[in-house]
């Protein structure tokens, strides 16, 4: 058991600065897709800064931290009693097809990142201030799930990040208006 905690530490530790690589990750993708609007010779200079800081936070931290998290979620499921234990339940199917989920959104940044490397801009940083949510939905719903066991609960954790989404998205846009009228 006391070898099954250590898995669990650095699982937990490594999923915590997966997460941390996702959110941040996403927050430099609004820099530079709204330093590219900047004039020359300001422009350049942060696109450089921006491509040296995603590279490094992205292949240092956040891929390392994710198959790192996965080894030690596989390690724990299928080589302890306890992981085969919870395989059985039926929240751990919908917590790893969460984590699946999860998988998805960070080679959709992978996609994005490679993207903008290449100075090819394809989204607005609206779009990434939103897309930026997706990892946090995923995290509320694993926490609901992991903490509370159920299959169903979870849900209502989910609506309420939802719910205050959408009040973070609607104080945004209000931000955003109140700039744009100082600036007249």
């Amino acid at each position: 058991m006391e070898f099954y905690n250590y898995l669990k530490s650095l699982h937990l530790i490594f999923v915590i600065t997966w997460f941390a690589g996702l959110f941040y990750i996403v927050r430099l993708f609004v820099y530079q897709i709204e330093a590219n609007d900047k004039p020359s010779p300001e422009k350049e200079i942060l696109q450089k800064q921006y491509k040296i800081m995603t590279y490094r936070l992205w292949y240092i931290i956040t891929w390392p931290s994710a198959i790192l998290a996965s080894f030690f979620a596989f390690w724990m499921l299928f080589f302890t009693d306890l992981g085969s234990a919870w395989l059985k339940m039926p929240w751990m199917h919908v917590k790893l097809g969460f984590v699946f989920v999860l998988y998805l959104y960070h080679l959709k940044c992978h996609q994005i990142y490679k993207q903008l490397q290449n100075d090819d801009f394809k989204y607005s940083s609206n779009f990434m201030r939103l897309w930026n949510e997706g990892a946090t939905l995923i995290l509320f719903a694993v926490v609901f799930l992991v903490i509370l066991k159920n299959a169903i609960n979870w849900i209502y954790g989910v609506i309420g990040i939802i719910l205050f989404s959408v009040l973070i998205m609607l104080g945004f846009k209000f931000y955003k208006r109140i700039r744009e009228r100082n600036k007249s």
